[in-house]
Order: structure tokens, then sequence, then C-alpha cells
């Protein structure tokens, strides 16, 4: 399959990485969550060629994750701004920064901490069932067929890579 293909998968991971899957996309997405916003910056800080940041941001304009913002009227400046589909991605970034702390940090432990404003704590952000607060894990998290998927099946509209996909997960046809 090629990358540009993930996009059309019945599969949201697919479709997700098509958009921000690529190491400059994610590492543009953390500079945006830690406000730095102008593209000057942004490229030095990366150290990033101007066409690739380029390349990179206006995807993300048009997938509708960030947004120019115009902060200099009189001299037509703009900087990149998240949108609510792009502040939707700071879940993500957060368990990515966590598995990272976990499996790659050096001796010197974690390079940040999250702290929970309201109690002052440091925070573990954690992903659990939203109707009984219960840590979710891989061993207790079963998948079910979405409507997206079913409604593909029915129709006769699903593609031989979505059934490779699921033909485990919900016993399908190869």
């Amino acid at each position: 399959m090629k990358w540009q293909d993930s996009s059309h998968q019945t599969c949201s991971v697919a479709r997700a990485t098509s958009i921000f899957g690529d190491k400059w996309t994610l590492l543009v997405l953390r500079l945006l969550f830690v406000r730095v916003y102008k593209f000057s910056d942004i490229q030095q800080t990366l150290g990033i060629t101007k066409h690739r940041l380029t390349d990179r941001l206006n995807r993300l304009i048009e997938e509708g994750v960030v947004f120019k913002h115009l902060y200099d009227e009189k001299y037509k400046r703009y900087d990149y701004r998240l949108t609510e589909k792009g502040t939707d991605l700071y879940a993500v970034m957060i368990v990515i920064g966590q598995w990272g702390d976990k499996w790659l940090s050096d001796e010197n432990g974690p390079p940040v901490e999250y702290v929970h404003k309201d109690c002052g704590h440091n925070a573990q952000p954690a992903l659990t069932c939203s109707c009984c607060g219960e840590k979710l894990t891989p061993h207790n998290l079963a998948l079910s067929m979405g409507p997206g998927l079913k409604k593909k099946i029915d129709d006769g509209d699903i593609s031989e890579q979505d059934k490779k996909l699921y033909a485990n997960a919900f016993a399908l046809k190869k």
C-alpha cells in the first residue's frame, strides 16, 4: 500500500497518521502545543528547511488542524495556531510523551513533568473508561464493529485491504 492510500482506509488510525504520521509534523505540533507559533521560531527550533516546514504547515491547514493567525496587521504577519481539531490532538501528544518518558528517557529522567493547574500536583494522565473510570489497557478493551465499517460491508464497498485488516477481529472472509 502506498502512504497516500492510507487516508482512504476504513481505519481511523490509518486516516489520522496520513495527516500527522511523519516526524516533522508531530514535532511542529509539539511546538504549537508549547506556544511556539511563528514560522521562523518553529523553523529555527527544529532545524527544518523552509520548504519542508511550509509543506507540513500547509497540510495541517488543509486538514483543519492549524490555521494562520494574523498577529501584525500593518505588516501582514501571520503565525500558526491550533484549531479545535488540532487541540484535540493534545491527548495523543501526552500519550506519546509518556511512552517516551518510560522507554526512552536517559539516566536523568523525563525531560518534563505534567502539572495539573487546578490542584498543583504532578499528573500522570491516564486513558480511562468514560463510563466507569477504570484505566483502559489492551487486555481489558475489545473491538466492536462500528457503523462506518458495518455500512461499508453492507454496501459491498469494503476494500481488500480493509478485509485483511479486520479479518481476525470480526471474522471477515479475506
